[in-house]
């Protein structure tokens, strides 16, 4: 009866142990990526440029983000449409994808964990900055007077789930104003000049932006300037370069800027000598000359040419091949000889500058 008592004892604990309650099942996790970051948008003609930071993490701050892509949306209206609507009710007008980050612990650099079937393994990286231009144009009815077209960035994990949203970006849906006339260029020794005509027809008050055209546009004006001049000191000798100026105006407080100016290219050449060097000295001393004389700035410049006239010559003329990159020379002459000097700059184009002033000097 005990050995029964007790097997039922243990029967009943076993069966109390294999009867307890199962919790109800967790919801698989779900990570979704932070907010894009300064989302900009800037209207030029009938195209827009949007520039965002790609998100690095989630929204609770892990890292690396769970993101395949950005997409942006655009809707006209008052900029308080709330962004909710803009993403909701507005149109999905551009896509970046974003890569999968490397995997730290791999030392061939290969992507973290596989690759989901819309993960690309090509794109922008998470923490990138990035550009995308998109067409502008008005449809459907006029807008109001106060209406703009918002832009919101949100990026997208691999289960097609919307994280959190950027800030909004708007650009005034007025037409744009005409652009300004072709830009006429020269240049000097240190910079190029750009100068243009004002778009006919523009009563308002406009500004100019001036571009270096390339495979992108480069803005070369942080602020829109009023005048329509440009310098550019940033110049190479021998590589082409090509400008375009854009109208701006104003439109409650948003820039608009026009379709470019036709554009005006030109490739510098060096065709500008050296100054001549200055300072120069003759100290005689036993069958021979020496000179020295005063360094010039130039930043290309190759050295310097050596002009001798042992009397009864008068015109004095090269003896040094090639320049010299010192400012000294010493000249071997027979003893009494009586000999004028001159010394002239060569840049690394050829360019030569006049001769110095010419100094005279007799041999011990």
């Amino acid at each position: 009866m005990k050995l029964a008592g007790g097997g039922v004892l243990v029967a009943l604990m076993l069966g109390s142990i294999g009867c307890g309650k199962k919790g109800p099942p967790l919801p698989p996790l779900v990570n979704l990526p932070a907010a894009p970051t300064e989302l900009t948008a800037s209207r030029r003609g009938a195209t827009v440029e949007l520039q965002f930071g790609v998100p690095a993490t989630n929204i609770d701050g892990f890292k690396p983000a769970d993101i395949v892509r950005v997409d942006v949306y655009a809707m006209n209206g008052p900029a308080s449409v709330p962004l909710d609507d803009v993403v909701r009710r507005g149109s999905k007008i551009g896509s970046v994808d974003v890569r999968l980050p490397p995997d730290p612990d791999a030392e061939d650099g290969s992507r973290k964990g596989a690759a989901p079937v819309d993960s690309p393994d090509e794109g922008v990286a998470q923490g990138a900055v990035t550009n995308i231009t998109v067409p502008f144009a008005l449809e459907g009815p006029s807008p109001d007077a106060d209406d703009v077209r918002s832009y919101v960035a949100v990026g997208v994990n691999k289960r097609g789930r919307r994280g959190a949203m950027s800030r909004r970006a708007v650009v005034p849906l007025a037409p744009a104003p005409p652009p300004p006339g072709a830009p006429a260029t020269k240049y000097d020794e240190k910079s190029i000049t750009l100068t243009w005509s004002p778009p006919a027809g523009v009563a308002a008050p406009v500004a100019y932006h001036v571009y270096r055209l390339g495979e992108r546009e480069s803005r070369q004006t942080e602020q829109p300037q009023d005048g329509t001049e440009f310098v550019d000191q940033q110049m190479t000798w021998g590589v082409e370069r090509c400008y375009a100026v854009r109208t701006v105006t104003t439109v409650n407080d948003l820039k608009l800027e026009s379709e470019p100016s036709p554009p005006a290219c030109l490739t510098p050449q060096d065709t500008f000598a050296p100054a001549a060097p200055g300072g120069l000295q003759a100290i005689a001393s036993d069958a021979a000359v020496n000179l020295i004389w005063d360094a010039n700035t130039e930043s290309d410049l190759a050295g310097y040419l050596v002009l001798r006239a042992i009397a009864p010559a008068s015109e004095p003329v090269s003896i040094t091949p090639t320049p010299l990159e010192q400012a000294t020379f010493t000249d071997a002459v027979p003893s009494g000889s009586r000999v004028t000097y001159a010394v002239q700059a060569v840049d690394k184009s050829g360019n030569v500058s006049p001769p110095s002033s010419r100094v005279v000097e007799t041999a011990r």
